[in-house]
């Protein structure tokens, strides 16, 4: 296994000048750690140092270098007014914003767009001067949004990985966006796109179907010509190491300092990143209402809200900053009295013994964010509340992706200011016995789901979709193959050919009656009708009025509504059975009620089916009602000869005594073949495919399971194929001419 190349924003190592003298700080973050845990031979890391380029002569850009090599990490330089565009434009003034559902907040300045676009070119740059093809790559965040697809252009068979650590918005939020459908192309570039919780997977996905016309099965999308896994991983703590911090020296002095300085006081916590999305302001004015409606709790209760400073060059976060100390302002000159300040607020960051200390005596923890991805602060709270008491209560928003694990929290919406008032008064009120089985199960689950497991987790579910990639691939056409089906074609006195038309020879259209074939498919199908060695048959779901009026002056066989009409070369239709109308006054109501359920589906009616089309409608409705509407079919034709089979955006309802295998057969039985060849696309095809010889060459278009034996990826990879074979005919039958197919 080779090595784990992680990228990210920022490097592990902060670099600082100071008196002219370069300093390097370590991260302590979760992410750090949990990429530290994995036991993956060697690691790199590229990103940003935090030193822009400007403040760096070449003397100390080596210093840099070698110093950074030694802890595994590798700088991407970058220029103050890449720092001013990328990172606290595009990146914090618009992705920011509109993925935490502020969109009001979002400005779009081609420019800064422009630069977002060079600093993730530039990120492709370093990692390409080191990456060899066994290293897995694992990209970070949404500084980095574009990367997967520029590393996938330049290295198409490479590992890689990408984790989303804030949310993902609607697709309605996303479609403001102008640059979405690059933003999604860039990650599509994954094999393993990953976030925090499954809502955000159902935005991804839904935003990919409706704006790059992606479909998912079971959270696998098939990108081009391979599959791309989309799963929630929620990221964890570092579980022991919060739980055992008090039994350090010096954090237990300071829980010692912090209970004098309370005295019998109850403490309520909150700590945050100074920004706009945690919803500080609305805790705040919570607090004063709790203090309003119950007086009994003045001089006895103490919200410590500590803000870490965060983004100081953006104008909204100076704002805030502004606007929170003027209201802690005001109500603590509203209700503190000369023993007794309500509200403690440090705008810092705590160094690790003092930030422990604080969640060790708090009897409570206020976090309320509008919109967060996880929120691990909340976890490492709860992480401390193992002393034999476990006394504690977390009062945690229903916006942060941690809600969905810590559902023993009191959860309440961060909107509504009453919620909040009650959930601080019940917690305060809680009975010991209940708090402690609340933070007992809370914390049995974080000590399973570390940040290491994490970590583990998602590299795991990184080989697992590259192994099935690889098993795919084995499907593939590849050169050889094409190679062995030309030369097999090229020696083949007698050939048959059967070939499904929708998804196979014509990609779909929205509206059915717009796939007639367009001149460079007739041109193809005439070619091959041409040579007198081949029997071409086209197997189609189409009606036969449909198939006489787009084919029927080519020299070729076809069959209709899935072998039910047949006719031969130069011969009549013939039907296969009695047409029997009763079943359709039972099913047409029933379809049609449907077709008024939902807006853009329609009925198409053919000899021996009807079949109900969903393309046009909106995805997520028109799944529903599909499942609604088989489930309201099968228990109306259970009883007669009828199949219910739902398709590509349709849904079917059909006679079953034939099918496009049983009409295969009546070629396949007719005379010895030297060459067969079968493609299609979708289950229908599957009968065909079932009653093939096993020498036969059966192709799939598009991914999934198949009685096939190889998969071709697109309609356009089909037609090249058979524009290959009309070709090869033509050709000098010689050994190089074989070896450049």
């Amino acid at each position: 296994m080779g090595r784990l190349l992680i990228v990210s924003n920022r490097l592990p190592v902060t670099v600082s000048k100071r008196s002219g003298n370069l300093h390097y700080d370590r991260s302590v973050g979760g992410l750090a750690t949990g990429m530290a845990s994995l036991e993956h031979g060697d690691q790199l890391w590229i990103g940003w140092p935090g030193l822009s380029s400007e403040k760096t002569n070449t003397k100390d850009c080596q210093k840099i270098k070698t110093h950074l090599k030694k802890e595994g990490c590798v700088p991407v330089s970058l220029s103050s007014g890449d720092i001013r565009d990328y990172y606290y434009g595009f990146c914090n003034k618009t992705i920011w914003p509109l993925f935490h559902y502020f969109p009001s907040y979002c400005i779009y300045e081609p420019k800064l767009w422009q630069r977002y676009k060079r600093v993730n070119e530039r990120f492709c740059e370093a990692v390409l001067d080191i990456a060899e093809p066994e290293d897995r790559i694992w990209v970070h965040d949404y500084q980095l949004m574009l990367l997967p697809q520029m590393l996938r252009k330049h290295l198409p068979e490479a590992t890689i990985g990408y984790f989303l650590h804030i949310p993902f918005p609607s697709f309605e939020l996303l479609r403001l966006l102008p640059w979405r459908m690059e933003i999604l192309q860039g990650l599509l570039g994954a094999d393993l796109i990953g976030f925090h919780e499954y809502d955000y997977v159902r935005h991804f996905c839904s935003s990919v179907h409706r704006i790059a016309g992606v479909e998912h099965t079971l959270g696998t999308l098939t990108v081009e010509d391979r599959p791309v896994r989309v799963d929630a991983f929620p990221m964890g703590i570092d579980f022991e190491k919060y739980a055992h911090a008090r039994e350090d020296a010096k954090v237990q002095a300071k829980i010692d300092s912090l209970v004098r300085k309370m005295g019998r006081r109850r403490i309520i916590v909150s700590i945050d990143r100074l920004d706009y999305t945690k919803g500080i302001l609305h805790r705040l004015e919570a607090f004063d209402w709790f203090l309003t409606r119950y007086p009994k709790y003045r001089g006895k209760v103490c919200l410590v809200i500590v803000a870490v400073p965060s983004r100081t060059r953006v104008e909204s976060y100076v704002d805030l900053r502004r606007q929170i100390e003027h209201l802690v302002g005001r109500i603590n000159g509203a209700y503190g009295t000369m023993d007794w300040m309500p509200i403690s607020y440090m705008y810092r960051s705590l160094p690790f013994d003092e930030l422990v200390a604080l969640y060790n005596v708090a009897d409570v923890a206020l976090i309320t964010p509008l919109r967060d991805g996880m929120n691990l602060v909340a976890k490492e709270y709860v992480a401390t509340k193992v002393d034999p008491d476990r006394h504690g209560v977390l009062i945690l928003s229903e916006m942060a992706g941690a809600a969905c694990e810590l559902s023993e929290a009191l959860v309440i919406n961060p909107h509504h200011k009453e919620s909040i008032v009650e959930a601080i008064h019940q917690a305060l009120e809680m009975d010991p016995e209940e708090q402690c089985s609340r933070n007992q199960r809370m914390q049995q689950r974080l000590s399973r789901y570390t940040v290491q497991r994490w970590a583990r987790d998602f590299m795991d579910s990184l080989e697992q979709i590259k192994a099935q990639q690889q098993k795919l691939a084995s499907r593939k056409i590849t050169h050889s193959i094409r190679a062995h089906l030309v030369e097999s074609y090229r020696q083949a006195q007698r050939r048959l050919l059967l070939l499904d038309y929708d998804g196979t020879l014509m990609r779909f259209f929205t509206q059915p009656e717009h796939a007639r074939p367009d001149a460079e498919l007739l041109t193809l199908l005439t070619k091959l009708c041409s040579d007198e060695k081949n029997e071409v048959v086209i197997i189609s779901g189409r009606d036969k009025e449909t198939l006489t009026n787009w084919l029927g002056n080519l020299d070729l066989n076809m069959v209709a509504e899935h072998g039910n009409w047949i006719r031969r070369r130069r011969e009549q239709w013939q039907c296969v059975e009695g047409m029997v109308h009763d079943w359709k006054i039972i099913v047409r109501p029933i379809m049609e009620l449907y077709v008024d359920r939902t807006p853009g589906s329609f009925i198409e009616e053919k000899d021996f089916s009807l079949v109900w089309h969903c393309r046009r409608s909106e995805p997520d409705l028109a799944r529903l009602r599909t499942h609604e509407l088989r489930d309201a079919v099968v228990h109306l034709t259970e009883n007669l000869n009828l199949g219910v089979f739902e398709g590509s955006k349709i849904l079917e309802v059909k006679s079953i005594a034939s099918n496009k295998g049983t009409a295969a057969e009546r070629w396949l039985h007719q005379e010895h073949w030297d060459l067969i060849l079968a493609a299609g696309d979708d289950y229908t095809d599957e009968d065909t495919f079932a009653v093939l010889p096993e020498d036969a060459f059966s192709i799939k278009i598009g991914q999934g399971g198949s009685r096939a034996r190889y998969n071709a990826d697109t309609v356009s990879t089909m037609r090249s194929l058979l524009g290959l074979l009309t070709g090869a005919v033509s050709e000098q039958h010689d050994t190089s001419t074989t070896c450049s197919v």
